[in-house]
């Protein structure tokens, strides 16, 4: 009995040592906490002290000295991060990311860094991405010091326009303190690797600037470290090209122009202000709906961890490409270990040069750090949650960035789940009913002139939802008759170009453990006898199963159908009833390619090719895209064919699925003053398929059932639990419902 009792307790103690082992969720959710502005001047401090770096704390006017451009998180290896999460292996070590750009050296070029160990670093050492090919200067993201330089030399080449800008457009460039001209730059810099020629869009500085081009295009070369060398190689004036300004001015002297004509005195047209009425009159002066909490906030935030329901997750907000989820959970459950914006793309066509030059690739200006402050009421409900982020990214030091991004719980407007069970007698046998809630994580990023709102919504039946909203202004050219082949005209000498958006994702899935295989299902017809009528045939639907056995067989190009179903499950793992437990990737989208394959800028955008591309999980590929796919697009520092063209074996494997959703934007009359939201929003659920044995969400105390009582009753038997007033947010009376129908 002692020895027994002795086995008992070695055996309790070896149960509780394990569990002990597991951190705490906040614990485990802070290795991927962003940056504290503390562990940012940290690795500054610490970079700018190595000699050998030569790095300058103030850049000063010189694009020719070493500086550091971005410091963020970099994420623990996904091995290193299980191990310490499931137990059993020391916490990560905290590290981090840094740019630097070499410009002083003879050869100048950008190196990435890992920096460590954090809060006390004592280390670097140099990053590469896969295929270790070196990032070339030219390929860096422009800078403020660098859009500076561009600024001042304007001021100087655009001096011999000052008359014909002043007489045609009212505004100038040149000397300029009122009624001044700014400028829009696209993207990519040039024909190819090496070039750094930015064709620049002159426009009215005003509200709205975007939708004000004056008719005057101008390519500038800023691939010198020395802006006194850069210079005008063309100017397009009004459906015209032109060697140099003076050519321009000296046909504008004598009288050779096709001028644009003057602008109108409406400038009101890109702005906010109202103007115009309703027809029916409706009150707009006052508050609409809101959202409200009466019992208080039914989500936790501690730290960067969320949880709402069965959700657990990690949060944080990267500098370079923005949201970024890792450790998703649900009842305690890994669903994936990161979810993840890896790139925006905008592909524009026009017949100007600024719009047929114009091929947008988001991540190079930063989009994590350009979300900036959500309003309350209007971004998110006056009761959302607001974070700030930190960042430091082309500063002197880590910077605020007040209510980056909000958590509020949002009621859908549409039942959970609900059903009224007629008894077809004027009444029912009972109505059962859950309303409908998810949690909302939001941040947004204004690149230029768009402003994509990139949504994470949790709902409770253990379904997730990512999601992006496009608004904002157009990116709009100067109007000509040659244009309307390539969009619409949304004012007197405004067209509204043609583009397509991109937005892909990672998703690391790890569905009931991080070996899964991935399979399509769809149905097909099949004609067979009818087996209760002799002689009669049957056609019907069956399902069609396909396992993908590798990545090539799972890579999905624009241009053909994608199966409806896309299923990653656990072969190991069934549910109650037998399925192996999976999750399905459902799209919302209609994305198509943006360049033909293979075509010059389209080889930095490989990943936009397919609706989903589904890969073995490495450390060398970790990312789709880089900070400097903009600006070399034709020899791209990522190369995502390459994680694919080797067709490795996906079966039972550490699967990662890349998700690439989008649509046509044929801008119209509608688009002005901003883009709206509606119809505008495209993405895809993760949905679980046989994971669970039931709905999660009955786990909820939110369902309302009511049953009819006796029939002389005028009452009906309402059952919930919850209050039966949600509070006076909503309404003073409590619920009722009688569940009767028809004539009276």
């Amino acid at each position: 009995m002692w020895l027994e009792t002795l086995r008992w307790v070695v055996v309790a103690l070896g149960v509780l040592a394990s569990a002990s082992s597991i951190p705490a969720p906040q614990l485990g959710a802070s290795i991927f906490a962003d940056l504290s502005p503390a562990e940012l001047r940290a690795v500054q401090s610490f970079l700018l002290s190595r000699p050998e770096l030569g790095l300058v704390a103030d850049r000063g006017d010189s694009l020719a000295r070493n500086s550091l451009f971005l410091v963020e998180l970099q994420v623990p290896r996904k091995s290193q991060a299980l191990q310490f999460l499931d137990g059993g292996s020391p916490r990560p070590p905290r590290l981090a990311r840094a740019i630097v750009f070499f410009g002083e050296q003879a050869q100048p070029n950008v190196t990435e860094f890992v920096v460590g160990p954090l809060p006390r670093p004592s280390y670097y050492r140099a990053l590469s991405y896969k295929g270790g090919r070196p990032v070339p200067f030219a390929a860096r993201p422009v800078t403020l010091l660098e859009y500076e330089l561009m600024h001042r030399r304007l001021l100087e080449l655009t001096e011999p326009l000052y008359r014909l800008l002043r007489d045609t457009t009212g505004f100038w460039y040149h000397n300029c303190s009122q009624r001044c001209l700014t400028f829009s730059d696209v993207a990519p810099r040039g024909l190819g690797p090496g070039e750094r020629r930015s064709w620049l869009i002159l426009q009215r500085s005003v509200e709205g600037h975007f939708l004000h081009p004056v008719g005057l295009e101008l390519l500038l070369d800023h691939g010198s470290r020395d802006p006194r060398r850069w210079a005008l190689q063309q100017l397009w004036y009004n459906g015209q090209f032109f060697a140099s300004a003076q050519e321009l001015a000296r046909r504008y002297e004598r009288g050779e122009l096709a001028l644009a004509r003057p602008p109108t005195p409406d400038l009101l047209f890109s702005t906010y202000v109202p103007r115009g009425h309703f027809s029916t009159g409706t009150p707009t002066a006052v508050h609409g709906a809101k959202v409200c909490e009466p019992q208080g906030k039914r989500y936790r935030l501690r730290g960067n961890l969320v949880e709402y329901g069965g959700w657990r997750l990690a949060l944080r907000l990267r500098s370079s490409a923005g949201l970024q989820l890792f450790d998703l959970r649900f009842n305690g459950e890994r669903l994936a270990h990161e979810l993840s914006v890896q790139e925006a793309v905008a592909f524009y066509g026009g017949s100007t040069p600024a719009a047929m030059q114009t091929k947008y690739i988001d991540s190079a200006w930063g989009m994590g750090a350009l979300a900036h402050e959500l309003a309350p009421g209007i971004d998110c409900p006056e009761v959302a949650t607001f974070l700030d982020a930190h960042h430091l990214y082309d500063a002197a030091g880590p910077g605020r960035y007040p209510r980056a991004l909000c958590l509020f719980e949002l009621p859908t407007g549409v039942p959970l789940r609900r059903h009224f069970d007629s008894d077809f007698r004027g009444g029912s046998r009972f109505y059962g009913g859950l309303e409908g809630q998810a949690l909302v994580l939001r941040t947004t990023a204004t690149v230029y002139n768009y402003d994509y709102i990139w949504d994470v919504l949790l709902y409770p039946n253990g379904l997730l939802e990512a999601k992006v909203h496009a608004t904002g202004y157009v990116h709009a050219t100067f109007y000509t008759p040659q244009g309307l082949r390539y969009g619409s005209r949304l004012h007197r000498d405004v067209l509204g170009n043609l583009h397509t958006h991109l937005l892909h994702y990672k998703v690391d899935l790890d569905i009931a453990g991080t070996r899964n295989s991935f399979e399509t299902v769809d149905v097909r017809f099949e004609n067979i006898s009818n087996p209760w009528s002799p002689g009669e045939r049957v056609v019907q639907p069956r399902l069609h199963r396909r396992p993908r056995r590798s990545e090539r067989q799972a890579a999905f190009p624009f241009g053909r159908a994608l199966p409806r179903y896309l299923l990653f499950s656990s072969p190991s793992q069934r549910n109650r009833w037998g399925h192996p437990r999976s999750y399905r990737i459902q799209y919302s989208s209609q994305a198509g390619r943006v360049l033909p394959r293979g075509w010059r800028e389209e080889r930095g955008v490989a990943w936009g090719r397919y609706h989903l591309a589904v890969t073995r999980h490495h450390e060398k590929e970790a990312t789709s895209s880089s900070p400097y796919a903009q600006h070399d697009p034709w020899q791209p520092a990522v190369d995502f064919e390459s994680f694919i063209r080797n067709d490795e074996n996906i079966e039972n494997q550490d699967l990662v699925a890349w998700v690439t959703v989008g649509f046509l934007h044929i801008p119209h009359a509608e688009d002005v003053p901003n883009t709206a939201t509606p119809g505008n929003a495209v993405g895809f659920f993760l949905r679980p398929f046989n994971f669970f044995d039931e709905d999660p969400s009955v786990a909820s105390r939110g369902p309302v059932i009511v049953r009819p009582r006796d029939p002389a009753s005028a009452h009906a038997a309402v059952q919930r639990w919850t209050p039966a007033s949600p509070g006076p947010c909503v309404s003073p009376e409590p619920f009722t419902y009688n569940g009767t129908y028809g004539q009276e």
